[in-house]
């Protein structure tokens, strides 16, 4: 698989603190307020060890009633600056891939710096592309609510 078709790339700008992105990341709280590809999308369940080595189990419903889980271990962890974690669907346990996300100050705000990697095909990176995208826009909603 050529390297350009490997990863989801997305940065992205925030008016936040990175106190208040690596909350919506790590708290189990904070992520069910957000986590999902949509409004009507409803976080079930939100699990985290946050650790090197820990585990995380995230369920989420969509309007249609179908239920999806993903989950993984923490691979590397360094509070408000970077996180990586491996990422599988319950359904499809041998498919694991990796999440990166990297903070860092930009002005008046943050910059998050995601990268999905390590798809077994070129098919489950394009869909996890349209994915995180739907996600990105609530994790947006979920940054500007007091």
């Amino acid at each position: 698989m050529p390297a350009h078709t490997g990863e989801v790339r997305i940065v992205r700008h925030y008016p936040v603190s990175a106190d208040k992105l690596w909350r919506a990341w790590t708290d189990p709280q904070a992520l069910m307020r957000w986590f999902g590809p949509s409004p009507d999308t409803v976080a079930t369940l939100a699990e985290i060890d946050l650790r090197v080595g820990g585990r995380y189990r995230i369920a989420f419903r969509s309007p249609d009633g179908e239920q999806n889980e993903v989950g993984g271990e923490y691979l590397e962890v360094v509070p408000r600056e970077r996180l990586v974690f491996d990422w599988a669907f319950h359904s499809t346990p041998q498919r694991v891939s990796r999440v990166s996300i990297t903070l860092a100050p930009a002005g008046e705000g943050t910059e998050l710096t995601f990268v999905h990697d390590r798809f077994v095909d070129v098919q489950a990176r394009d869909n996890h592309e349209r994915g995180w995208h739907a996600f990105f826009q609530q994790l947006q909603h979920y940054t500007e609510a007091p």
